[in-house]
């Protein structure tokens, strides 16, 4: 007998970032790194064959407050944060 589907809404999808200012592809891609990072799965919904259309990231709903925390982390460590684990990261390779 074939495995039965799991019906749960854990997996359904919810935005955890929208926004359709000029850099929200830009935004949404640094947010994607972020979450990727944390081993948070991502969809990025948006085009930019719609400039006028949000650019959205969307997390699994049983994953929604720990990506919320990794954007919230990201965010009070800065710039200076990011620039370090760039250094770090090419200083690895």
């Amino acid at each position: 007998m074939a495995d039965e589907p799991n019906l749960s809404h854990d997996f359904d999808l919810v935005t955890v970032f929208s926004s359709d200012n000029h850099n929200a592809e830009m935004l949404a891609l640094a947010i994607e790194s972020i979450l990727d990072a944390s081993g948070i799965p991502t969809v990025i919904v948006g085009g930019t064959a719609f400039p006028s259309l949000p650019f959205e990231v969307r997390v699994p709903q049983a994953r929604l407050e720990e990506a919320q925390q990794a954007i919230r982390a990201a965010e009070e460590a800065g710039p200076a944060a990011a620039e370090e684990a760039e250094r770090q990261t090419e200083g690895g390779a």
